[in-house]
């Protein structure tokens, strides 16, 4: 049993990145998928396919990479709120990465989204993680 899916998430995608790998395969569940659409959203990731075989299910991550330096379009990958001490934060408050240059995503009442996007709908959350 996982205590921290989503930080298992997480790092599965920064492993396969440092292996140089193209495709990354998760256990599935909700909350992963949304962060999947966000992470493809904004271009961190070239595709993604959810397969709904067996009992959970999987994620299918293509990763992205420059084709001429072969540098990957996910730097870093960090967790922000755990099970232990979760993160919440208002829409007035909402972190900003690299300057606007990374995103945090933010699972809030109306979904998961960027920070950005929380920002312009004016509503707060749980600052689940920072990709840049």
């Amino acid at each position: 049993m996982n205590t921290d899916p989503i930080a298992d998430f997480l790092t599965r995608v920064r492993n396969a990145i440092r292996a140089k790998h193209r495709v990354v395969e998760i256990p599935a569940s909700n909350i992963k998928k949304e962060i999947t659409k966000v992470l493809f959203d904004k271009g961190f990731i070239q595709n993604y396919k959810f397969d709904e075989t067996g009992p959970q299910g999987t994620i299918k991550i293509a990763l992205k990479y420059n084709p001429t330096t072969k540098q990957p379009a996910i730097v870093d990958l960090q967790r922000v709120s755990r099970p232990g001490l979760r993160q919440y934060t208002g829409a007035t408050s909402m972190p900003r990465i690299l300057n606007g240059l990374g995103v945090a995503i933010v699972s809030t009442s109306k979904g998961v989204m960027t920070d950005k996007e929380a920002r312009t709908l004016n509503v707060g959350g749980e600052v689940l993680c920072y990709v840049y």
